[in-house]
This record gives structure tokens, sequence and C-alpha cells, in this order.
């Protein structure tokens, strides 16, 4: 029973990864754009979610109504006004840029911060559990965390393969240039899918400061996080990423009850496990 209930916190504790991972995914999905600055703009929704619940009392899920119009706009300026104008033949243009936002962000969040950690108070919604028996339960925050990343994830399947804005994000996925001259403005779709993908960042930003602390320079873990979840679940698949959180959790956890010392380790030796056994992930989607 103890090592069920390992594997299942692991399990939980991947829907967080998944987040993460989630608009990573679908900004290389349509753009081919790694972000690098991805981690910090979770954290930077987190420290907005934490302003806002300073600012009017409401409970932290509440600060979700002003913090993802406020992402969902970010992005989409940020890649109207400056992205878009890296991206091209060369990858290099976009990495540099965003490592550039990366430490702008950081060092913006720290002289506004400062470096103390930072820890977003729930009340009773941190402890309170479902017991599933004598000596397994599962908290209500780990599982609203998991099911929030699984109706984003089928919210954005729906809207990749069921609406004409997911069809216009899979044209210029396709070839941008034959998109364009069938009528699609590709720096208006580019920047959707950016605005879509902090849209998401700030849901896990604002369910990381529940879950745990945080101060400005954890960005970068959790872009590694992000990143080795979308790699072992396969590029394209959002579903894939949601699974391959689970592996990194479960393997964190497992890790982690075997020694102290090797959660983050084992994490990423399932990494590079599956990147040895199956380099284009598992459940990697070929084909639209």
């Amino acid at each position: 029973m103890a090592w069920t209930n390992i594997i299942l916190q692991g399990a939980l504790l991947g829907g967080l990864y998944a987040l993460f991972a989630a608009g990573l995914s679908l900004m290389f999905g349509v753009m081919r754009l790694v972000n690098i600055a991805h981690g910090d703009l979770i954290v930077l929704a987190a420290y907005c979610a934490l302003m806002v619940v300073q600012a009017t009392g409401v409970h932290p899920l509440l600060s979700l109504v002003a913090v993802v119009p406020l992402m969902f706009a970010l992005g989409y300026a940020l890649q109207r006004g400056l992205l878009n104008f890296t991206l091209g033949h060369e990858i290099l243009p976009p990495l540099l840029v965003t490592f550039g936002l990366s430490v702008i962000i950081q060092n913006a969040l720290l002289e506004g911060f400062s470096a103390d950690s930072r820890r977003l108070q729930a009340g009773a919604l941190e402890t309170a559990s479902l017991r599933l028996g004598d000596q397994l339960a599962i908290g209500w925050l780990p599982a609203i965390v998991f099911l929030a990343a699984a109706v984003i994830i089928a919210l954005l399947e729906v809207l990749l393969y069921r609406t004409p804005l997911g069809r216009a994000f899979r044209a210029t996925s396709d070839d941008a240039d034959t998109a364009q001259l069938y009528g699609v403005g590709i720096r208006h779709v580019f920047a959707l899918a950016t605005a879509l993908a902090l849209a998401v960042a700030s849901v896990a930003g604002v369910l990381l400061a529940i879950r745990t602390n945080f101060d400005p320079s954890i960005g970068p873990a959790r872009l590694l996080y992000a990143f080795e979840a979308v790699i072992i679940g396969g590029l394209g698949s959002l579903w894939g990423t949601l699974a391959g959180g689970v592996i990194l959790g479960v393997a964190q956890s497992v890790g982690g009850a075997l020694d102290p010392g090797w959660d983050i380790l084992a994490g990423h030796l399932a990494f590079l496990l599956v990147l040895v056994i199956r380099p284009r992930g598992l459940f990697p989607k070929l084909v639209d």
C-alpha cells in the first residue's frame, strides 16, 4: 500500500508538470519556437497572483480571474511586438531573445520582490484529503491540479482539431508561407498561440504558488521539467505531454522514496532512459 500511495502522489504531481509543459508544447508545435523564458513566465504569473491576493484578499484560486486574462494579453503583446521579428529559418535568434527575456524577468522579480521565498495560502484546501482506505488518501489540491491539467489539455485538443483557429494553427505549423497565401494572418495566429500558451502557464503558476514555495530564481527548473515532460510524451502530442508529466512525477516520487536525495535525479534518469529508447518520445504525433 505504501508504494501505491507513492506512485499515486507522483502521478498527481505529474499533473502540475503537464501544466508547465502544455504551453511550451503549444508554442513549439505552432511556431517551432523553444521559449527559454517559459519557466520564468510561470513564476511571473505566480507573482501576479500574489499581488492580486494581497490587493483584494480573494482566495488564490479566484486570482485566476485576473491573472489568466493578464497573461493572455502579455503573451499576445510579447509575440506580436517582439518574438515575431525573431522567427525565420534560423533557430538561434528566438533562443537568444527568449534567454534575454528570462534574465530580464528574473532580475525584475528580484528587484521588485527580493529573493525571499513566497507562497499563496489556500487555507483548508492545502490539507484537505479524500481517504480511499486506511493507508491511502488523495489530497484535494493535488487532485484539483491534475484535473485542471486534464481539462485544459482536453480543451486545447478540441481547439486544435474542432475549430477554425485550430485549423489555422495546424496550417501555419505545417507550412506558414502557404497558409499566408491562403489568407491566414500568421503574425496574428502566432500571437494567439503564445497568448494561449501563457494563459495555460498562468494556471500552472497560480497552482504552483499554492502548492509550494516560489522565488524569482526557480523559473529555469520549471522550464526543465516542462521540457522533459514534452520530450517524454512526444513532440506534438498534448495527451503525450500529460503522460510525460505523470512519468516524470512518478519517477521523482519513487526516487525520493528510495533516497531523499534521488527525487530530482530519478526524474532526469527517466527522461534520459526514454530519450535513449524512444528518441521521438512515447507518443509522438507524426501526422495531423
